[in-house]
């Protein structure tokens, strides 16, 4: 069984390449299927984006195998049980995955006790898997700040952006390259990074302002840089990092349109329709 905490780390990996629109509403899904965020909402607690990250590799290698995500990315079978209710008893096969993505993650921040915000749907699911571009866009774990701001800023996203949605590491795991690692198994390693993992808290930028950060790129938000001050901030302050990683996550899901007869709605969220 996959918890809230697992699915939401891995589901913040997968908004970043989730494909939108411009014109996403909260109130998209409200006449043609009701049920498709309280099924999500649902699935989620019991169960513990253009949605190219699900597609298993076949004939072509997929995102799943891409650098930042192999070994990390979990939680695939979450997605599964929230597509398999909709369709098995709402006959609701207009809901993408892209959209699921958005709203699972949103959902199990709520459930691990953290923030609720308005998520904005109507995405379509992309026709092509994004390997090459989850390789060439994802933040390496081992970039410094320069590189992380540029990185940010390339997607239209600000510093503010980087240490509010660098907050989302207070749950789940990651491969483990510094000196908190256990001891045996080499860096292939799943290791949380902070010990409340179960909680979505501050305790992420404490550990930040401890020199504690599990990864170099975490520890380089609070490393002497100009997002010191906002480590600083969250660190102290719950319901400032909540406010802003809120704006945050709506911000990122705004990233690269594709709407209208753009892409498709995946039948199968593991593989392309035929």
């Amino acid at each position: 069984m996959v918890s809230p905490t697992n699915f939401l780390s891995r589901a913040f990996l997968w908004l970043a390449l989730v494909v939108t629109v411009f014109s996403l509403s909260p109130k998209f899904y409200d006449k043609v299927c009701p049920q498709a965020l309280p099924t999500i909402k649902r699935v989620v607690e019991v169960a513990g984006c253009d949605g190219s990250l699900l597609l298993d590799s076949t004939s072509f290698e997929t995102e799943k195998i891409a650098r930042g995500n192999f070994i990390s990315i979990r939680g695939f079978e979450v997605v599964d049980q929230i597509k398999a209710g909709m369709d098995r008893f709402y006959g609701c096969l207009i809901v993408s995955c892209a959209d699921i993505l958005v709203v699972a993650a949103r959902d199990s921040v709520v459930a691990l006790g953290g923030p609720i915000w308005k998520v904005r749907l109507g995405r379509r699911d992309s026709t092509r898997d994004w390997k090459d571009l989850a390789n060439s866009t994802l933040p390496s774990a081992s970039i410094d700040l320069p590189a992380l701001i540029s990185n940010f800023k390339n997607q239209g996203l600000n510093k503010r952006d980087l240490v509010a949605l660098s907050g989302g590491h207070t749950i789940g795991l990651s491969q483990c390259r510094r000196a908190t690692c256990p001891c045996t198994g080499g860096n292939t390693n799943l290791t949380p990074f902070d010990l409340t993992l179960a909680r979505f808290d501050t305790a992420y930028f404490k550990n930040l302002v401890k020199e504690k950060g599990l990864l170099t790129s975490d520890q380089a938000l609070f490393n002497g840089g100009s997002t010191d001050k906002l480590v600083e901030t969250y660190s102290k302050n719950t319901d400032a990092f909540w406010v802003d990683f809120g704006k945050s996550l709506i911000r990122m899901g705004n990233i690269m349109p594709l709407t209208g007869k753009q892409g498709k709605i995946r039948v199968n969220y593991r593989k392309m329709n035929e």
